[in-house]
């Protein structure tokens, strides 16, 4: 009896719950997709989430860049001892090669985090050192440098020391141009016999050579103060190396 008042009972509380929830016809809406979580958001001051958000876009400290696999100090202290080994100028393939491959590295990390602000740092360092190689791409990368600190990373402490370097001393490029073969010298003749007339040499017939237009002249980069070619000292065609002697047999 206790059994069937239970069962009684419970097919009624089954009953009175589907007559109190309507049963609703149309179909339920599609959840809206969750914005994109800030992970700075919990930051209540400016400057916290500004700080939250360079530590976020930084490069981690262990990782490594380039063909040479460098850390970012491994490039700031490939630059700064660049500084020194250049002197006043250099053209030495050794340092440069050195160089390059820091700037190989440079580019790789700037592509994986093009938001770190340690990004500065190196870039301020690259122009203090390949602004004395004096080739045309050591130029070229000096100018690319500065264009980033200038428009990207201007707010930053090294952006705002090169736009105020720039407008008190402007930057003049300085490269070495290919160097040119020397002129032949002709042979002094000896002196003729007495007696002896000498045959008259002909005209020459060809139109002599046309000076180079000044339009053919190097141009500084857009919005650099110029540009100063150094033309080296002429070089001349050097005979092939005599071969080895061998014993004959």
């Amino acid at each position: 009896m206790r059994v069937k008042i239970l069962a009684a009972l419970a097919l009624l509380s089954i009953v009175g719950a589907g007559l109190a929830a309507p049963v609703s016809t149309s179909a339920a809406p599609a959840a809206s997709p969750s914005p994109k979580n800030d992970p700075c958001k919990s930051e209540t001051s400016k400057w916290a989430h500004l700080q939250c958000e360079d530590f976020n876009s930084s490069a981690p400290g262990d990782e490594y860049f380039g063909r040479m696999k460098l850390s970012y100090l491994g490039i700031n202290n490939t630059f700064k001892d660049g500084v020194i080994s250049a002197g006043a100028y250099t053209t030495d393939p050794r340092v440069i090669s050195k160089l390059n491959f820091a700037d190989d590295a440079l580019r790789v990390w700037a592509q994986r985090y093009p938001n770190d602000p340690q990004l500065a740092r190196s870039y301020f360092l690259g122009v203090q050192v390949f602004r004395k190689v004096y080739t045309l791409q050591g130029q070229q990368t000096t100018w690319y440098y500065i264009t980033m600190l200038t428009h990207k990373f201007a707010s930053s402490y090294f952006g705002k020391t090169m736009i105020a370097s720039l407008k008190k001393n402007g930057y003049t490029e300085h490269w070495f141009a290919d160097p040119a073969a020397c002129p032949i010298v002709t042979p002094v003749p000896a002196p003729l016999p007495k007696g002896a007339k000498p045959t008259p040499t002909p005209s020459p017939t060809e139109e002599p050579t046309a000076a180079p237009s000044p339009s053919s002249a190097p141009t500084a980069f857009p919005g650099a103060s110029g540009v100063i070619v150094y033309q080296p000292p002429c070089q001349r065609d050097t005979p092939p190396p005599m071969p080895w002697p061998t014993q004959a047999p």
